[in-house]
């Protein structure tokens, strides 16, 4: 289990302004991103290697 206690949780800057409907994201964890919904803090959240979470972000920049 990852521990996510230091996780510095930021609203994604591709969440807009929805009325409340986002997601969070907290890059500061040695060696994981995790990805939460802001609506539910205590619910899942989603970890992925640094790697494959930019190159997620990378291809979600450039499928517009």
């Amino acid at each position: 289990m990852v521990d996510l206690t230091s996780a510095q949780w930021r609203k994604s800057t591709r969440s807009g302004s929805n009325g409340g409907d986002c997601v969070e994201v907290a890059d500061n964890l040695t060696g994981i991103v995790a990805v939460r919904d802001s609506k539910d803090p205590h619910g899942p959240i989603l970890t992925f290697a640094p790697t494959a979470w930019a190159s997620f972000v990378r291809r979600t920049r450039t499928s517009r």
